[in-house]
């Protein structure tokens, strides 16, 4: 029975039924309490399984229990629950049951008075009824995710949030250093603004480093500079971990071998070659550890990878009589079922309550059940593959044994010898509690931007600096330069060309005199239909006929499939009936082969930090003798006996083959012609893939300028592999060693080139709401948001300072790339802290090898085409041979002058339905139509204009300006413009960013005019502006 001091804080029927449920508080709930009680901002860092959820809600249960409830049901809801995964919120929620319902029952037992309170969900599964009781009626304690979170915020459900006192985000590591953490610290910023006093935050997390960079994360900024307090609770990571590194075959250099044996099926698949692998050694070990035990997780690093092993998993159970029905000798269920994000959560839920119940013995799983999820009586987890980090396999093994005290048992089965490699590092990390460091992002311009919006289309008019000082309270946010904050304005205002790409069009309206910020139009509904920062796939959604959610299946795949093809989900099989532009229509066929879906994800890289572990690994292995080094690999790196032996021989034949072996004080640079004859060079490091892609860019870029060699790079976490041209014989060693000056400029003269910039571009258009989802419940293809993204970055790329632009090289820099790792070791390289040595092999070394095996996978698929790609063959014809070719006729001949005059109305805004009906839409007739007399801005609106136009002048969003001798009416934002093309005399008082000069002034005007009218002659044009025909001409 628990009597413990740190109890004393609570109230007695808390107490009685803490008491009577455990028989001692934690150290996280020992350590966590005081400082929750005391109302600080805390951050509590604990093992998995160690009570630290119960620790974050147990003094908010407790006042929620015996404090009288708020009179106004608007202010009921006191406590928010904020969760990073769906999964981990519906198991919060069930989990709370338990205590709510035994201190009423405590309670009275000892004759006390409590309240139950309510607890409610919020998330993108709730449905828009059940999201309408909840404004009605709100809960006491509101579990939600952060995309929820800033749906309220924007909806009439943001009045709901104003009695908060409490916010807890649960595994908030994460979340810190994801756009996903910058949204929901945002989002926590909006919320204040909102509730009566500043609510209490409370961070939970197993594995996260520096807690001090998560603490401030989670806290922010009171004001400018001043953090606010946050209590570190560090209970440790430590955990009894029971974990063997198994590899069921004797010599792994066999792997990958053509085998001679004849295979039965068609005779094209008999013939083509076959190649040893370790799965089938893999499959039967796995199954036999999954039999020898009662519940059990085994995770992959991938989707399809998941319903593959899931599937084989099945077959192989089938194969030796497991739960098959003797009579038919058909399987009757299945004993193993796979688990991923891309299942629809009405599946994932049934899976993992058939697994608690013990109905299923074990799940493939990918990171969906990697966070907090309480999984029972899992008491074995596998990990197929290294799990890449160390966070990462502690997480995941961290499932098993998820009691308070229960030790966690894992094995991890890695794949090849490179992966046993790290899988070995990982796990000695692991053990030592040596997670990987985190860092919360900076200044991510696309999130600011989407915020914006949706706060002014909230909150209605506000001041810039009032949106300032918000924004900087945010971690995130805090170094935020007023340059950047503008010029993320600007996007909003509608400063750049909408004319040139639609969805450029204002989306706030900055009054620059007043400096305040309103939102437009159609903001709102924008900013709820395309919030988030997740990135749209163009995923299709796979149905029943009935309309019940199975999953979802990319693009690319559907485009592949037929109808009447058979294809495996959540390792079951389904039959497609149909397949529409929206979603594919499936029916069960159990029992039937079917194919394996695929998925194109991104895998995040090795972090530097455990590169260079590896590296020493690898040293420290190659100064032992190999029995002393299979000694250590037994004792200190939990490797079984195959493994170890193996390990030793990899390292062995890496030595044999190159002299060196590459580690964290020596890279090798390895040549070897390929099969056609040609060079390859592969750079052999172990520093990992965000230090190795953009070293990889450089060395391309530097190859291309200084020696003319066009070469082909690939790059991985072992090391870079260049193709040379035939004409090349060798790599100039000064092309590898870059000075780390240089590194930075070859860089980003080499990233616009990139398929990956073009990826984030488009990724961060999209969160900038700027590639906006035409239909909210449809899906938009991803070939489109493709093109859309292309277009967008064809204008964008005319202005330097357009901020997506921006925050597209920041995140490729910042996030996916480690430019100030790769910095640290060309210094290393160029003081010969780390050596280079340069070998020639008859054939690709082991670690070659594996690098060459990833080659051919990067040209499997091609991603976003680099845009230069794209546009050559536009930017290379000549007009002159066009025009010939294509015949005498004048292309003016060809179009119908009706419909010239019906497009000409519309683009002059002359047309029913293009009129404007607002000042807003009155100034964006000047923009988009250029300078307009009052008798003309009459036929442009639906009500005479005077109004609007007389608000539009003391805004100083319109200026009046004499052109041809005649007084016209502009957009304020063209003063510059018309002032340095035709002369004209500006108002005073306008705003800096209005007056400053242009390049081409005549050329932007003459352009409009081009763009909003049919065919027309100098002559029209010079008469319009008031300024000669050679003038015109020469724009």
């Amino acid at each position: 029975m628990a009597d413990h001091p740190v109890l004393e804080s609570f109230s007695p029927a808390v107490r009685a039924w803490f008491a009577a449920a455990f028989p001692e508080p934690t150290a996280a709930q020992v350590q966590g309490w005081p400082p929750i009680a005391a109302g600080d901002h805390t951050l509590i860092c604990a093992p998995t399984g160690s009570g630290k959820t119960l620790a974050a809600f147990l003094s908010s249960i407790d006042a929620l229990a015996t404090r009288p409830m708020p009179e106004d049901p608007k202010r009921r809801t006191r406590v928010l629950y904020i969760s990073p995964l769906r999964a981990l919120a519906f198991d919060v929620e069930k989990n709370l049951r338990a205590p709510l319902a035994g201190i009423g029952l405590a309670a009275e037992r000892i004759g006390e008075t409590v309240l139950t309170p309510e607890v409610a969900m919020r998330t993108g599964d709730t449905s828009s009824q059940d999201r309408q009781r909840l404004v009605r009626r709100p809960p006491d304690l509101l579990i939600t995710t952060p995309e929820s979170l800033y749906l309220m915020l924007t909806s009439s459900a943001a009045e709901t949030l104003v009695g908060i006192e409490t916010v807890i985000v649960d595994e908030i590591h994460s979340l810190a250093a994801t756009k996903r953490g910058a949204h929901l610290s945002l989002s926590l910023e909006r919320l204040e603004e909102l509730t009566e006093r500043p609510p209490q935050r409370i961070g939970l997390s197993a594995t996260q480093r520096p807690l001090e960079e998560v603490a401030r994360f989670l806290g922010g900024y009171s004001a400018p500079g001043e953090a606010r307090p946050v209590t570190i609770v560090d209970a440790g990571i430590g955990k009894t971990m029971e974990i063997d590194v198994v590899i069921p075959v004797e010599d792994m250099s066999d792997l990958g071998r053509p085998v001679a044996e004849l295979q039965s099926g068609p005779a094209s698949a008999a013939l083509s070659t076959q190649r040893s692998s370790i799965w089938p050694s893999i499959y039967p070990r796995i199954l036999d550890q999954v039999l020898d035990h009662r519940s059990t997780i085994i995770f992959c690093n991938a989707r399809r990878q998941a319903e593959r092993l899931a599937a084989k998993l099945n077959e192989l159970a089938e194969e030796r009589g497991i739960n098959v029905d003797p009579e038919t000798g058909r399987r009757r269920e299945d004993l193993v079922k796979a688990h991923h994000g891309s299942l629809a959560r009405e599946q994932r839920v049934i899976v993992e309550d058939d697994l608690k119940r013990g109905e299923l013995r074990a799940i493939v799983a990918t990171s969906s059940l990697e966070l907090g999820i309480d999984m029972g009586a899992v008491d074995l987890v596998i990990q197929v593959e290294s799990p890449g980090a160390v966070s990462r396999g502690l997480q995941r093994i961290g499932r098993a044994g998820h009691q308070v005290g229960e030790p966690s048992r894992g094995s991890i089965y890695p794949k090849h010898r490179g992966d046993l490699l790290e899988a070995a590092v990982v796990v000695r990390r692991m053990l030592d509690g040596q997670i990987e460091s985190t860092r919360y992002l900076r200044n991510p311009l696309d999130v600011l931007a989407q915020q914006l919006v949706a706060h002014t289309a909230a909150r209605g008019e506000l001041p810039v600096a009032a949106l300032a000082a918000l924004v900087r309270r945010s971690a995130n946010f805090a170094e935020l330069s007023d340059e950047q904050l503008a010029n993320t304005l600007d996007l909003l205002a509608g400063r750049y060309p909408s004319e040139e790409f639609s969805e450029l069009r204002p989306r706030l309206v900055w009054d620059r005199v007043n400096d305040t910020v309103r939102a437009r139009d159609g903001s709102k509904r924008l900013a709820v239909t395309s919030g988030g920062t997740i990135p749209d796939r163009g995923l299709f959604g796979v149905f029943l006929p009935d309309g019940t959610r199975v999953g979802e299946l990319d693009e690319e795949m559907v485009y592949e499939s037929r109808p009447g093809e058979t294809f495996v989900l959540g390792a079951s099989t389904w039959r497609i009936e149909d397949i529409t532009f929206q979603k594919v229509t499936v029916t069960p066929a159990p029992g039937e082969p079917g194919k394996m879906p695929f998925w194109h994800g991104d895998r995040p890289g090795r972090p530097l930090e455990l590169g260079r572990a590896l590296g020493a690994f690898v040293r420290e292995v190659r100064e032992l003798s190999p029995a002393a080094a299979h000694a250590t690999l037994r004792t200190d790196y939990a490797l079984d006996e195959l493994a170890a032996a193996n390990l030793v021989q990899y390292v062995t034949d890496q030595a044999d083959a190159t002299g060196v072996v590459p580690d964290d004080r020596t890279i090798v640079v390895e040549r070897f012609r390929d099969e056609i004859g040609d060079w390859r060079i592969c750079l052999l490091s172990p520093f990992g893939t965000p230090v190795h892609a953009p070293w990889a860019m450089a060395i391309e870029r530097r190859l291309a300028d200084r020696f003319d060699l066009p070469v082909e790079s690939m790059w991985g976490d072992d090391g870079i592999v260049l193709r040379l041209p035939e004409s090349a014989d060798e790599l100039p060693l000064e092309a590898v060693l870059i000075d780390p000056e240089d590194i930075e400029e070859l860089v980003m003269a080499t990233l616009p080139q990139t398929a990956l910039f073009s990826s984030r571009f488009r990724e961060c258009a999209g969160r900038a709401l700027l590639l906006p989802r035409r239909r909210p419940d449809q899906r938009t293809p991803l070939w489109q948001q493709r093109q859309r993204a292309a277009d967008l970055l064809a204008v964008a790329a005319k202005y330097p300072t357009f901020p997506i632009l921006l925050e597209a090289s920041r995140e490729c820099l910042q996030d996916v790339f480690d430019l100030p790792a790769l910095k640290e070791v060309l210094g290393q390289l160029r003081s010969r802290a780390v050596r280079v040595v340069s070998v020639d092999t008859a054939k690709p070394s082991p670690m070659a090898q594996s690098l060459l095996f990833n080659w051919i996978a990067a040209y499997m698929y091609e991603g976003d085409a680099p845009l230069a790609e794209r546009r050559a063959a536009a930017l290379a014809l000549d007009r002159d041979l066009l025009r010939d070719l294509l015949g005498a006729e004048e292309l003016r001949e060809l179009l119908d002058p009706g419909v010239l005059a019906d497009v000409e109305l519309d683009l002059q805004r002359l047309s029913d339905g293009r009129q404007a009906r607002s000042a807003d839409e009155l100034h964006d007739v000047l923009r988009r139509v250029g300078d307009l007399t009052v008798t003309e801005l009459d036929l442009r609106s639906e009500q005479p204009s005077d109004g609007r136009l007389s608000a539009l002048l003391a805004e100083r969003r319109a200026i009046e300006v004499t052109v041809a001798d005649e007084l016209r009416y502009a957009a304020a934002d063209d003063a510059a413009r018309y002032r340095d093309a035709l002369g004209c005399a500006l108002p005073l008082g306008l705003p800096a960013a209005f007056t400053e000069p242009v390049p081409r002034p005549l050329e932007d005007l003459v352009g409009r005019y081009a763009r909003t009218h049919g065919p027309f002659v100098e002559r029209e044009v010079a008469a319009r502006f008031g300024v000669p025909e050679s003038r015109v001409a020469g724009a």
